[in-house]
């Protein structure tokens, strides 16, 4: 059985940040990541951060991977932090003892702290034709796209107007695809307005009111029929419009990754604004288990920033809880619990402090 101090699970924006904090102040950390490389969903953003300098405003995401990759090989020379990669967790066993995949053997380890930063999985949306060959989630085209350099088909369709439907589709026409259209069936777009306006300069209509209806093709996405939809989201009869399209991609949410959290019995609440079911959690995003917390998306859905704000804060707690550090430490708590707070301040995250407080009242 192998014995660990700290063990982040998932190397993504909220993990690594983990990983750092608790590193820096003091702290033995084993990181885990199921991939062959750390940077989760950074290592397919090539857009610019918004924010403070202090979170990588104007900075790619996949510059910051290479940026915190570079920190925590550092820290991995030194002897302070052990990274393994292609390392998947699969059992949570009782106290802190968990059972992972590497290198085609199952392992086991006790950790006395641990860090869940799982991440979220894409959601789908029922319609006929949606098992057809070209129909995507926007995270898996923007894998193929930016990471394998395959672009999987030549006119799209976007499903969801949040902003990785608006970031998608401009990527989309830069790596020289169309897009015929961005259907939203809220009456407004959920995303940033800088990136609607970008693809609108660029001849994209994004109809708002509007949802996919039906895909339809032989072997593969050859049309997609979109409709209005009412105040109660249902289809308009009689105003289809057919789109000839060889793609269709989804972008309509993620669901956090908590598995194996409810597989140990820890406490989830269901709270539409942040996702779903997610880990019922403290402001130190301390879980129900009293050596258990969680980070990024899995805390619920927000943004890559407030994932590693929430990384960094969770490796900072847990290093004092190890009684690492010193007096100074709870000065970086309140001043990151602060950070997050004005982060989260603007018209933008109004459904994320709604979920807030419903996390909070439990």
């Amino acid at each position: 059985m192998e014995q660990v101090e700290v063990l982040v699970i998932g190397g993504g924006p909220a993990g690594m940040m983990a990983s750092l904090s608790a590193v820096k102040t003091g702290a033995r950390v084993t990181l885990l990541e199921r991939e062959a490389r750390l940077g989760g969903q950074l290592i397919k953003q090539t857009h610019k951060f918004f924010g403070s300098y202090k979170e990588y405003a104007g900075v790619r995401g996949i510059e910051i991977v290479d940026k915190l990759t570079f920190l925590l090989k550092e820290q991995e020379e030194k002897g302070k932090i052990r990274i393994l990669t292609e390392a998947e967790l699969v059992l949570f066993y009782q106290e802190q003892t968990l059972g992972y995949t590497y290198k085609g053997s199952l392992r086991t380890l006790k950790a006395q702290k641990i860090i869940f930063t799982t991440g979220a999985s894409e959601r789908m949306l029922p319609f006929p034709g949606n098992d057809l060959p070209g129909v995507y989630a926007a995270g898996a085209i923007q894998t193929l796209m930016n990471v394998n350099g395959v672009l999987p088909g030549e006119k799209y369709l976007m499903v969801g107007a949040g902003n990785i439907g608006l970031i998608v589709s401009y990527q989309l026409l830069q790596a020289g695809a169309s897009v015929l259209g961005v259907v939203e069936a809220m009456p407004r777009i959920g995303g940033y307005l800088v990136h609607a306006s970008k693809i609108r300069r660029m001849g994209v209509p994004i109809y708002t009111s509007h949802t996919i209806l039906e895909a339809r093709g032989k072997d593969k996405v050859e049309e997609a029929v979109i409709t209005v939809v009412d105040n109660k989201y249902k289809p308009i009869t009689g105003t289809e419009k057919i789109l000839k399209v060889d793609a269709i991609s989804l972008a309509v949410g993620l669901n956090p990754l908590g598995e194996l959290l409810e597989q140990r019995g820890i406490k989830f609440c269901f709270i539409p604004e942040l996702g779903g079911f997610v880990p019922w959690h403290d402001e130190n995003l301390k879980t129900s288990h009293p050596d258990v917390y969680v980070a990024g998306d899995l805390a619920g859905i927000e943004e890559a920033t407030t994932a590693m704000l929430q990384g960094e804060l969770a490796g900072l707690v847990v290093a004092k809880e190890l009684r690492y550090g010193n007096l100074e430490e709870q000065d970086k708590i309140n001043l990151i619990t602060q950070r997050l707070k004005e982060f989260r301040a603007g018209p933008k995250s109004e459904k994320t402090r709604e979920g807030q407080i419903k996390l909070k009242n439990g």
